[in-house]
């Protein structure tokens, strides 16, 4: 790519951006800041040599046809579920952790759990999905819903024999985790929401969501565009990434590269519309599942206020506020989340 083409590519995805900036409206501007929770250990910003880089990936990845032809509006009998499945390979069966399935959020894919996935691995059975018009997992002929992708996790974790393990869910993802645990209390051991919707999304307007997830996608075909000097730019940074990290600054760029990936996939705009008044709050009052709820004081996507809507519904519940975190605790703070997340799971 020439420098020319470069500088215009990186000027686009920079005014994308900063419309992006300006009209997420999940976040009030000013809302007030939740008292951070002390670290009981390290708690860097972002990893600088992390494990997942030295990983052949391609190894672990995985598809598998779920038997949707029950679902509502389905017209077909399968839907292909792309997955990554790794686990430890020296560790006696009775001394292995329970499973753990990861669900990524909104424009994501299994990726956004590169951090953490190398760290579980070694003592958990661990499965991260693409779910359903995500990653490469292809758009489905029935109608994406906080519903249908919670019926999605429940039948996956069915399939492989995850019963009983611990599901964690950020952003859309915890709204679907949590969505699952409602439909099958036995399905799960434990509950971890990472900045999860599902408390303000309840009674908000879908018209401001669908315009950002529509400029998100206008958005991913101009960052694509780009080289990766041109990514290393602290401005463009800044305006791509921002309202999702506290700091991308202090983040590798491979892994902004990762998450970016995800952005512009057909389930996007499908998924918004049933995410967005999709209203579960009575029913998360039933819920006794032991759950870990982490959030980032700093979040520009979903309310950290919403974080004690979790907590006061759920009864079996503790809460954690990283302090100078944005929207993925697990990215941005990994050696404190997967410390704290471990210790939750042994309990």
């Amino acid at each position: 790519m020439s420098a020319t083409a470069t500088d215009s590519a990186a000027a686009d995805a920079g005014r994308v951006a900063e419309l992006i900036a300006h009209s997420w409206v999940f976040t009030p501007p000013r809302s007030q800041l939740l008292d951070p929770t002390p670290s009981d250990g390290p708690d860097p910003y972002g990893n600088p040599d992390p494990e997942w880089l030295r990983i052949d990936w391609r190894e672990h990845l995985r598809t598998v046809d779920l038997d949707t032809a029950a679902y509502p509006q389905a017209d077909g009998s399968r839907t292909e579920i792309n997955y990554l499945e790794i686990g430890p390979t020296e560790v006696a069966e009775s001394k292995a952790g329970p499973p753990i399935l990861f669900v990524h959020g909104l424009g994501g894919c299994w990726q956004n759990w590169l951090e953490n996935i190398p760290h579980f691995a070694r003592h958990h059975r661990v499965v991260a999905l693409d779910l359903p018009g995500f990653g490469h997992s292809p758009l489905p002929t029935w109608s994406l819903s906080i519903e249908s992708h919670g019926r999605v996790v429940l039948d996956l974790a069915r399939l492989l024999g995850l019963e009983g393990g611990a599901i964690i869910g950020n952003s859309m993802g915890g709204f679907v985790a949590a969505e699952a645990v409602i439909q099958s209390a036995e399905a799960f051991g434990s509950l971890a929401l990472v900045a999860a919707a599902g408390i303000s999304h309840a009674r908000m307007r879908t018209g401001p969501a669908l315009t950002a997830a529509r400029m998100t996608g206008v958005l991913s075909p101009a960052f694509f565009r780009l080289e990766d000097r041109v990514l290393r730019r602290p401005r463009l940074r800044l305006g791509i990434f921002g309202a999702v990290f506290y700091n991308p600054l202090k983040l590798r760029t491979e892994l902004l590269w990762e998450f970016a990936s995800g952005a512009g996939k057909e389930g996007v705009l499908p998924a918004v519309r049933g995410m967005i008044g999709y209203d579960f709050l009575d029913r998360l009052g039933k819920v006794d599942t032991t759950t870990l709820i982490v959030w980032g004081r700093n979040d520009r996507i979903v309310p950290p206020a919403d974080s004690s809507g979790y907590g006061e519904r759920l009864r079996n519940s503790r809460t954690v506020i990283y302090d100078r975190c944005g929207h993925c605790p697990m990215a941005e703070r990994p050696v404190r989340f997967n410390r704290e997340l471990g210790e939750f799971l042994a309990d």
